[in-house]
């Protein structure tokens, strides 16, 4: 079962979370008909969209994360809200592009250059909202930046996805661990040093390790303490009642052409690929709907 830990270490002065994702990822693989690398680039951005989500407050805040670059894969959003679930697609899930160097897919070269926008829906007038530059496009490192430039807090995020031989997803999960702004100068070296020496987050998850075992990984000897744990997973909250209000602000004229041509139209939820289809008679009764 996939979850996400929070915690503090260095007596407050350090917050961290970590989370194992290969179920999310799995579910989003499944959902998508996603190829490797289009698997790893959304299966990287659920996993930290999951994370950022339950930072937040508010039973009803929601975060939105968006990756647009000039790569093949079209774009990568991802939504959570702050009670762990997370849903998410990329524009183009067919997308195929060889290795990199080091032999790894190149989520980097799928993404491409182009820009992190970070939307924050926290129930006031206007979502917060931010966008920054995509530094290497290979997710983990672009929100690291995100994080330094937009919110101000330095932050250290690890994210891995790894795939099996068959094409699905055998590991995924990762970490973020922020400083405080209180935080002593000899605990912002120790802990640069611990993550310098961090080599990989599925090299840790494929010697069985837990989302606690990472952090303490992480955090060595700076006294790791758990104060949470959330489950976490893919869900999406689409419904044929929520298509039908898409449909309601198509408009009349719309409307009318579409029933004109007298077939049944199909309606898929970007994200989760399910499909939803109107009937002409359940049109018309839309329609009719539209005068009231």
């Amino acid at each position: 079962m996939d979850y996400i830990v929070r915690a503090t270490a260095a007596k407050g002065q350090i917050r961290a979370f970590a989370i194992t994702s290969r179920e999310m990822v799995e579910t989003a693989r499944k959902h998508h008909n996603t190829s490797p690398v289009a698997t790893a680039a959304l299966g990287r951005l659920l996993t930290g969209g999951a994370m950022m989500g339950v930072m937040m407050k508010g039973e009803k805040d929601m975060l939105t994360l968006m990756m647009k670059g000039d790569g093949p894969i079209d774009g990568v959003t991802v939504t959570a809200d702050s009670k762990g679930n997370v849903k998410g697609y990329v524009g183009n899930p067919n997308v195929l592009i060889p290795a990199n160097y080091a032999g790894k897919l190149d989520v980097g070269a799928a993404i491409g250059y182009g820009t992190l926008t970070v939307i924050k829906d926290m129930g006031l007038k206007e979502p917060y909202s931010s966008q920054v530059p995509l530094s290497t496009s290979e997710v983990a490192e672009d929100l690291t930046y995100y994080f330094a430039s937009s919110e101000q807090v330095p932050s250290a995020v690890g994210l891995g996805v790894l795939m099996a031989k068959d094409n699905t997803v055998r590991q995924a999960g990762g970490f973020i661990v922020q400083l405080m702004p209180f935080a002593e100068e000899e605990v912002i070296v120790k802990l640069e040093q611990r993550i310098s020496q961090i080599h990989s987050v599925t090299d840790m998850l494929e010697k069985g390790m837990t989302p606690e075992d990472i952090l303490k990984e992480v955090m060595g000897d700076m006294d790791v303490q758990f104060t949470d744990k959330i489950d976490t997973g893919f869900a999406c909250n689409c419904s044929k009642e929520r298509i039908v209000k898409v449909l309601a602000g198509i408009g009349k004229k719309d409307m009318d052409s579409i029933i004109n041509d007298g077939k049944e139209v199909e309606v898929k939820c970007d994200f989760c690929n399910t499909s939803y289809k109107f009937s002409v008679e359940e049109l018309k009764t839309l329609r009719k709907q539209f005068r009231s």
